[in-house]
């Protein structure tokens, strides 16, 4: 058996390991990152949707909710996690979503408080708004539907340096503009000092005397790892973190360990349009539309090259290959909800089982907003519209199995609460009952968000890793070789 000691074992490599090892690191501790996934080249990316999506996602892409309807549930795998292969969108955590943390869950957040962690993020991100001009055709006719109809809408902010719109973000970004954790935090990470060790299945969480000690994880090879370290950061992502927690005996007194689980389920329309739209130029996800934001939907962009539209174009038969054969002209948008049903993770013979139903309020939003998609594209002059449900389902009466729906923010399944009772973790995002455990990622994010997570657990994760050091978080990131110390002083 390999052994390695470190002060901080971080699991996972993604939107919240990734910030915290950086973070660590260049604050003097000695930290170690364990990722279950491989290092990525992107000179390897190939923008070819069949072949990425059997490469960076985590089973092939094949992940899915068990229940009505079964929704597929995208997850990254490797260093990056779904930072790699999300849109880069960056939304701040609403107000009134912190102001209902405070009253629900005790948490002490508010605008004042994440607006550092915020401001360091953004900037080591490189986040700025998308151009008109590099939105693209497909995200100015969503656009002009918009302005037409009076809806509230604007350009996305984005975490992107130099992008050059091509289309496939979800896919890998073949230029490497988009700003991942993997080409963020994590070379700031290793500049620092920090080890990071891929291929690594954490199988447990080394816990002596009520404390943390070291994790215990399987090499790519078949060896064994352990490592020895008195502070975990548990980063496995929403789905995997609760089962970690579940192998370790950890997190599950209070009952909601694995529950609690949100997903914003979403779907995407079609429109058929007099004008040449070659949706996969430009950037997929740079406008957005929240005019219905109170009533718990809003509208994104979506898009992507030929591959990817032959897909999830909701037509089959003759009608697929005409539209198909039209591809240039089609447009494609996106439709979220904030959804208020919840699921549940549990292992079945060591995999995970995500059971998820969409209740009646969700199924409600999904109608107003179908509905709402169609009045959008039209307004925009479609001379089509294709909505994502079962032949000869109608959008106003339609039931959860005619619905052809996706999921990308998992959040929830180790949720925090300032008591003990009713949360996974605490304010501090400590697991209730053990020392020298915490969780940076969506897992601990205690309701739905109504907008993409990614910088909201970042955030989260920076407050983690200051906290951890012992000092207060600064809105920019110190210069080369001003660190400091695990324990707070400068070094």
């Amino acid at each position: 058996m390999d052994r390695l000691e470190a002060d901080f074992c971080v699991v996972g490599a993604g939107a919240g390991g990734a910030v915290v090892a950086a973070e660590l690191a260049e604050g003097g501790a000695r930290v170690l990152v364990l990722e279950q996934g491989p290092q990525h080249d992107p000179d390897s990316f190939t923008a070819r949707p069949p072949e990425m999506l059997g490469r960076l996602y985590r089973d092939g892409c094949q992940t899915a909710t068990v229940g009505s309807p079964p929704i597929l549930l995208p997850l990254g795998r490797g260093v990056g996690g779904t930072t790699l292969v999300n849109s880069g969108t960056c939304f701040r955590t609403p107000p009134h979503v912190l102001e209902r943390w405070a009253e629900e869950f005790g948490l002490e957040l508010d605008e004042a408080t994440l607006a550092p962690c915020f401001e360091r993020v953004e900037q080591a991100l490189s986040v700025a708004e998308v151009t008109p001009e590099l939105a693209g055709a497909n995200a100015e006719v969503a656009r002009r539907g918009a302005e037409r109809l009076g809806w509230s809408h604007g350009y996305l902010r984005r975490n992107a340096r130099g992008c050059v719109g091509s289309g496939v973000c979800v896919f890998g970004c073949p230029t490497s503009a988009k700003q991942h954790t993997g080409i963020t935090y994590i070379p700031r990470a290793t500049a620092a000092g920090a080890q990071i060790v891929t291929g690594a299945d954490v199988q447990q969480i080394i816990v002596e005397g009520g404390r943390a000690r070291g994790v215990s994880a399987r090499l790519a090879d078949g060896r064994r790892l352990e490592v020895r370290a008195p502070e975990v950061v548990v980063a496995c992502g929403t789905i995997h973190t609760p089962l970690l927690l579940e192998r370790s005996g950890l997190g599950g007194a209070c009952g909601q360990r694995g529950g609690n689980l949100a997903l914003h389920p979403a779907t995407s329309a079609f429109a058929l349009m007099d004008e040449d739209v070659d949706m996969a130029r430009g950037v997929p996800q740079s406008v957005y539309i929240d005019e219905f934001a109170s009533d718990g939907f809003m509208f994104e962009g979506a898009a992507g090259p030929p591959a990817y539209a032959a897909m999830v174009l909701p037509l089959t038969g003759e009608r697929h290959t005409r539209a198909m054969a039209d591809y240039r002209r089609l447009a494609q948008f996106g439709l979220m909800v904030s959804d208020e049903s919840r699921g549940r993770v549990h292992a079945v013979a060591g995999r995970a089982v995500i059971r998820y139903d969409l209740c009646d309020r969700d199924l409600a939003k999904f109608r107003a907003g179908l509905l709402r998609m169609r009045e959008l594209f039209l307004a925009a002059g479609a001379r089509e519209v294709y909505l994502p449900l079962a032949p000869g389902a109608r959008p106003e009466s339609a039931r959860p199995r005619d619905l052809k729906l996706m999921a990308f923010h998992p959040l929830g399944t180790a949720r925090a609460d300032a008591r003990a009772t009713h949360g996974v973790t605490d304010g501090d995002l400590a697991v209730h009952g053990t020392l020298g455990v915490h969780v940076a990622d969506g897992s601990v994010v205690p309701s739905a968000l109504g907008v993409n997570p990614q910088l909201t657990i970042m955030a989260l994760a920076t407050r983690l890793a200051f906290g951890l050091l012992g000092r207060a978080v600064s809105s920019a990131p110190a210069p080369a070789g001003a660190h400091t110390s695990a324990n707070g002083r400068a070094s």
